[in-house]
């Protein structure tokens, strides 16, 4: 089982400076840079902070001890070992990787200052690092009164979401839950699909940096549902040390479990259906204009999500593709195998002809540039794409472009590509997935 998420090392843990009176929720340190993008405080917490509602993290279990825990985390389980009720951290090389995630949703300040997007939320740990640990793990979580189950973690799928997995999604979807997964982190290199990211009614979600720009490393895959902050981003390790520039998919599924949490606290009367179809609605494209396989439907906005007027004809192709299992036998939940995502389909005649010739002159187009490319080399010139992935100038950090647009993800209209202020931060993260990293 793979973690999402890539860590800079040492450097990145930072000073604690910020200590939390009992009882109060503070406000963001600077380096939540997706609280302002958000508009958390302004537009969110007025109206929703994610109370009566469990977030099960299933992942390396929650130090429940640290301050910034306090009456938060309720007994879970741990079903790699058997016994324990999930409330510390079996991590040993992340530095608390399921510790880390449940910060970001639920976070109450503590000594750090950091906040989770759904403070008021409760968080149910369980450990599970195996394939069956993690299938029981969802079963449990419903079982126990999740109604949102964040899973950061994932392994390589050859043949589409495993029976037992989609069967394991189906129960918890059908006992009304929202089963939120992060894409995988090989997107620039192997890419290959992930369960169960790639199982039939799980939301999964792609990283994007402070740009709305998708993360180098997030997966490129038809499954991809929406995408949310991911590349830098900044948690709690299971110490009680902030932990900077982080970066992976891990941190885009827990930010997207806490906006769920917050939906559904503001709406309880509300299915999970209706829940992933207002957050993949209410979403600002991000990257090429409709659905594309990095960044799904678009960036995820917590004040659209809670406050949209969302038409029930509004697409759901998370629940489109569920609805496509075939019917399980009698006493039994779930399906042997997943339906392939159907690929956009042209069957127009004229679109066709015209799709061919803008192929053909793209084709001429593109060997005309490469022999005006080899004539400028060969005439010494110098020059060509930046290396790096996205570029952007001097000073940017990974994934991200020099400059300072204007604050608010949730201005302007859906195809709006605005974005903040670099964070404050260390030296960059890495940009690749972390050593060990399966496929």
């Amino acid at each position: 089982m793979t973690r999402f998420l890539a860590a800079a090392g040492a450097s990145s843990l930072l000073a604690l400076t910020v200590a939390t009176p009992a009882g109060a929720v503070p406000g963001p340190r600077s380096e939540q840079w997706w609280f302002s993008a958000w508009e958390i405080q302004k537009k969110v917490w007025p109206v929703s902070q994610g109370a009566g509602v469990t977030v099960a993290v299933i992942d390396t279990g929650v130090n429940a001890s640290l301050p910034e825990f306090q009456g938060a985390v309720v007994p879970g389980a741990d079903l790699e070992r058997g016994s324990g009720d999930g409330r510390t951290d079996t991590d040993t090389k992340l530095g608390g990787h399921g510790t880390g995630m449940a910060a970001l949703i639920a976070s109450q300040g503590g000594r750090t200052g950091f906040v989770g997007v759904a403070p008021q939320a409760k968080i149910l740990p369980i450990i599970a690092d195996s394939h069956e640990a993690t299938t029981k793990g969802i079963r449990y979580a419903v079982d126990h009164g999740a109604k949102v189950i964040s899973i950061s973690q994932g392994h390589t799928a050859s043949q589409g979401c495993e029976p037992n997995y989609q069967q394991a999604i189906s129960y918890a979807l059908q006992k009304d839950a929202v089963v939120v997964v992060s894409a995988g982190n090989s997107g620039n290199a192997s890419n290959r699909p992930e369960s169960p990211a790639n199982c039939a009614g799980v939301l999964a979600v792609g990283a994007v940096d402070n740009k709305k720009k998708a993360w180098i490393g997030t997966q490129r895959q038809p499954y991809v549902a929406v995408a949310a902050p991911g590349a830098p981003v900044t948690s709690v390790g299971k110490e009680g040390r902030l932990v900077g520039d982080v970066i992976g998919t891990s941190q885009a599924a827990a930010l997207t479990s806490a906006v769920a949490a917050l939906v559904r606290s503001k709406h309880p009367q509300m299915s999970n259906r209706e829940v992933v179809q207002r957050i993949i609605a209410s979403a600002v494209d991000a990257g090429p204009p409709g659905m594309d396989n990095m960044t799904g439907a678009g960036v995820i906005i917590p004040e659209r999500a809670l406050n949209a007027n969302v038409p029930k004809s509004a697409p759901n192709p998370v629940f489109d593709r569920f609805d496509r299992l075939p019917k399980a036998p009698p006493g039994q939940t779930g399906a042997a195998q997943t339906p392939d995502i159907a690929e956009p389909k042209n069957n127009d005649t004229r679109n066709s002809i015209i799709t061919l010739v803008i192929a053909l002159g793209g084709i001429l187009g593109v060997l005309l540039l490469a022999v005006v490319i080899f004539v400028f080399a060969r005439r010494g010139g110098k020059g060509g794409p930046p290396s790096g992935g996205y570029g952007g100038g001097p000073g940017a950090g990974p994934g991200q472009q020099a400059g300072g647009p204007p604050p608010g993800w949730g201005a302007g209209s859906p195809r709006q590509s605005g974005g903040f202020p670099t964070p404050p931060q260390g030296p960059p993260g890495q940009q690749g997935p972390p050593p060990g990293y399966r496929g």
